[in-house]
């Protein structure tokens, strides 16, 4: 059973392809919120501020280099960094990638000037004052970084639903709505993964300002997602023929029916949603019942990634 779930004949992409995504989403969902924050006049001493410098660029990383080692020949990759095709789904992604990092990395040297300044002054005295120099030109632009970092992290959001949506040879993953699917969940996933460290790492106060006001994008994020779902699954039993069987294929009985409903809805939905409103008010924001409900989430958006992947590829035009 294990076997055939992971392993047939139609499929293209595989396990880490289904990570890569997951991390991407991670990537862009906190850039997304900590943006937002910025603009609330939240500075660089928030658990959230300091959680997305490290995971925004880390889960890009990471996700990139899960690709990298992927591929047939993981040495050709430069060829891919520097070498546009823009007719190639990939390729434009790759670049994507460029410019959100470069943006990133210059909203987050404004954001973190002040410690910078003062470690580059520990550690090296009066050499390289250049860079405080640098950042402070750079901070000039803020005003403009802010929006357009915000850009690039929804339309990076919507790329991993894209990605998937140009193989139109499965009717599944040819399907409208997946890149506004991705971007959500991708959101989701940055919500709870900017929570889970800001609680942990950074020993934020459950009722802080950052927390609190990224708590409150958590149950509207999660009713949108469940409508695409909702949308995503209408639209194939709609689209009659293959669409049809894919959807049947997918929901209607085996083992990736069963990571669905199990796993994205119950595990990643039902439950966190369940823990989040039952019990004690006074103990919701507990950092140890925000790190339980935040890491459900997590698994539940990476089993999404999993079942959209390899439920999509069951079924052929």
């Amino acid at each position: 059973m294990w076997h055939d779930a992971f392993h047939f004949d139609s499929l293209v992409w595989d396990g880490p392809i289904a990570v890569y995504l997951f991390l991407l989403g991670i990537s862009a969902g906190s850039t997304t919120l900590s943006v937002l924050l910025r603009r609330q006049g939240v500075g660089s001493e928030s658990g959230i501020i300091r959680a997305t410098a490290i995971l925004a660029p880390v889960s890009v990383i990471l996700g990139l280099l899960i690709l990298i080692f992927h591929l047939a020949r993981p040495w050709t990759f430069w060829k891919l960094m520097f070498h546009y095709q823009f007719d190639s789904v990939m390729s434009m992604g790759v670049m994507l990638f460029q410019i959100y990092m470069v943006v990133l990395f210059a909203w987050l040297a404004v954001v973190f000037r002040a410690e910078i300044a003062a470690l580059r002054r520990q550690w090296l005295a009066d050499k390289f004052a250049f860079v405080d120099t640098l950042i402070g030109k750079i901070a000039q632009l803020e005003r403009l970084l802010g929006p357009l970092l915000l850009l690039l992290a929804v339309l990076l959001g919507a790329y991993t639903g894209f990605l998937l949506s140009a193989l139109k040879t499965y009717p599944m993953l040819n399907n409208p709505v997946l890149p506004a699917l991705f971007l959500v969940s991708g959101i989701s996933s940055g919500v709870a993964s900017t929570i889970l460290l800001a609680v942990t790492l950074f020993r934020e106060d459950g009722h802080s300002q950052g927390v609190s006001w990224v708590h409150r994008f958590e149950r509207p994020i999660v009713a949108i997602e469940i409508f695409l779902l909702v949308c995503f699954f209408t639209g194939l039993y709609f689209g009659g023929g293959q669409r049809e069987a894919a959807m049947w294929a997918a929901l209607g009985g085996g083992f990736w029916s069963q990571v669905f409903w199990f796993g994205v809805i119950g595990l990643g939905i039902v439950l966190p949603q369940s823990l989040g409103l039952l019990g004690d008010k006074a103990q919701a924001h507990q950092p140890a019942r925000l790190a339980l409900i935040c890491s459900l989430s997590l698994v539940g958006i990476l089993l999404l990634r999993y079942f959209i992947l390899y439920a999509g590829q069951m079924t052929v035009m």
